[in-house]
């Protein structure tokens, strides 16, 4: 499970991917062994479900080594188009 802390919420909504800060900073949670284009499901701090879905755009082990930078290519957010389309 991957967890952004609270702080990354808003820029989530706001189209933002997710920074290597957000997820390795007090509140965020981090799992290792990914690699890159693995697809994630993206908690934040505080919250039941998931707020997000997106892809690796760098592996763990490159986010822990750097620990800046962009970590997640936000593919949805809750509420978006995406999110709200129906099965047909």
């Amino acid at each position: 499970m991957l967890q952004v802390d609270k702080g990354a919420i808003k820029h989530i909504f706001s189209g933002s991917h997710v920074m290597a800060p957000g997820l390795l900073t007090e509140g965020g949670r981090f799992k290792e062994g990914l690699r890159i284009n693995d697809p994630v499901a993206v908690m934040a701090e505080g919250k039941e479900h998931a707020l997000a879905v997106g892809v690796m755009l760098v592996s763990s082990d490159e986010v822990l080594k750097e620990r800046k930078g962009e970590a997640i290519q936000i593919c949805g957010f809750m509420n978006d188009g995406l999110w709200l389309m129906k099965p047909i």
